[in-house]
């Protein structure tokens, strides 16, 4: 694929056709307005403030009316690109719809010809069913100001019904398809982090495994023919020694201790490398957290990450994409924090927190959370399973899970 196709792939994508027509649609209607208080004859607005004006004695051409609309359609452009670029975040519902009506009196005050844009914003920034009413109420508005301010004949009337309905649909199908590509891609950053994490995590209990077959055969091998070796000088020693060959005795007693001192330097070796094979976590979740970019993740982590069971890491890294997970899909946050410390006076036990700034779940309660309650059911059973706990220590503002395990199993 070339760079032009590659260009008009990226063009041809619901977001950024909204972008652009809502970039068009402003650029118009500022030069228009420039325009007119340069001196040049424009077309004048017809939105609310100018119905007021005209109601006041005051001339749509006035420059005055002008500069007053200019100021609202930045005041416009500016919450249409803030509300754009949150979408469906922590905010509450009936927030973004009281910001959309805001942005929707602001539309209508400059001109009927700016509202389709509100109707696209809110197919991406409200819930699917809220946006659908939100969008046929626009048609009948729309429709309604244009029927009551037209002297034209019924038919035409009826055709600019039909022209409302094409436009706001076709807003309403654009904002639609961004919403849903904006989730498609958060979705796919969360997959795709939980992977790499994953990969990490394998690539680090590959190594332990190959750390302990190392053990293994070193035990296996040099420890058998060690003790063999022990054997046979104990018993050529008392050989030697029926033969009264104190020197031989002497020297056999020797080698037995050296053969002896050998077996349990091996021993240790053996030991300490078993002791040593400890799992480093903290590599995977920097890949967790730097493979989601629509959200950021904040990790704190001391020297428990570095230092952990194959269990346990296995066990909280699972735990710990799961609740990233549930920010991403549900919570809508915009922030994840993540601590791993390790607790008691010898740190033989591990917690990990995960706190978000997400919508949180106000009715939830142990055993049901709804759209992720399978999910945090896991979680519990994964701690269970390692002689540890997991809790919810808050439910709102945001979302906090508590998890705590034994460090080295």
């Amino acid at each position: 694929m070339t760079k032009f196709d590659r260009l008009l792939a990226r063009l041809a994508e619901p977001g950024v056709v909204l972008r652009l027509a809502a970039l068009v649609v402003c650029a118009m209607e500022l030069v228009s307005a420039g325009s007119a208080l340069l001196g040049a004859r424009t077309e004048p607005y017809d939105g609310l403030v100018a119905w007021l004006w005209r109601q006041l004695g005051g001339d749509v051409n006035d420059r005055s009316l002008v500069v007053i609309c200019v100021l609202l359609l930045v005041a416009f452009v500016a919450l249409i690109l803030r509300l754009a670029r949150q979408g469906q975040t922590a905010l509450p519902v009936n927030q973004r719809l009281a910001w959309l009506l805001l942005v929707d009196l602001l539309a209508f005050g400059v001109t009927p010809g700016l509202p389709f844009l509100v109707t696209a914003l809110g197919a991406v920034v409200l819930p699917a069913r809220l946006a659908l009413g939100f969008a046929t109420a626009q048609v009948v508005l729309n429709t309604g100001i244009y029927v009551y301010a037209s002297t034209t004949a019924w038919l035409d009337q009826f055709g600019m019904l039909f022209a409302m309905l094409a436009l706001h649909g076709l807003a309403f199908g654009l904002g639609r398809m961004a919403a849903a590509e904006g989730e498609k891609r958060r979705w796919l950053q969360a997959v795709l982090a939980e992977q790499m994490s994953g990969e990490h995590l394998l690539a680090e209990q590959m190594r332990y495994n190959e750390r302990m077959q190392i053990a293994r055969e070193l035990h296996d091998l040099m420890g058998h023919h060690l003790t063999a070796l022990n054997l046979q000088l104990q018993l050529g020693g008392a050989l030697l020694a029926r033969e009264d060959t104190s020197g031989a005795g002497q020297a056999m007693g020797r080698a037995e201790g050296v053969a002896a001192q050998l077996l349990a330097d091996v021993r240790e070796a053996v030991s300490q490398q078993r002791s040593s094979q400890r799992i480093d976590l903290s590599a995977a979740l920097q890949a967790l957290a730097e493979g989601i970019a629509s959200m950021r993740i904040e990790l704190t982590l001391d020297d428990a990450a570095r230092d952990l069971g194959p269990r346990a890491a296995h066990a909280l890294l699972r735990c710990v994409q799961e609740g990233v997970t549930n920010s991403v899909r549900h919570a809508g946050a915009r922030r994840v924090q993540v601590e791993l410390r390790g607790l008691g006076e010898g740190r033989d036990e591990v917690t990990v927190s995960i706190d978000d700034d997400g919508r949180g779940a106000p009715g939830w309660r142990e055993g049901r959370a709804e759209g992720f309650g399978n999910g945090l059911s896991g979680m519990a059973e994964r701690m269970t399973e390692l002689g540890g706990q997991m809790c919810v220590t808050r439910t709102s503002p945001g979302f906090r899970i508590e998890l705590r395990c034994p460090r080295w199993v």
